[in-house]
């Protein structure tokens, strides 16, 4: 596998993880309450910041050759 599809993988996961945040942090907002909501709140923010982490890595890393 080359580094390119590598790259490609791996953004693949950061963009799953951030669409993943998005959904825990609707659902926990309007649907659940106490601490079921802080419990998948907390989870969702840990799924934002991993997935950033994982697309702002690849944006940086630059063109493969």
């Amino acid at each position: 596998m080359s580094l390119s599809m590598l790259k490609m993988y791996i953004s693949f996961a950061g963009m799953l993880f951030l669409f993943l945040a998005i959904g825990f942090i609707l659902l926990s907002r309007y649907k659940l309450k106490g601490a079921l909501a802080v419990i998948v709140s907390i989870l969702a923010y840990i799924f934002l910041i991993i997935g950033a982490l994982i697309i702002f890595y690849i944006v940086l890393s630059g063109p493969t050759a």
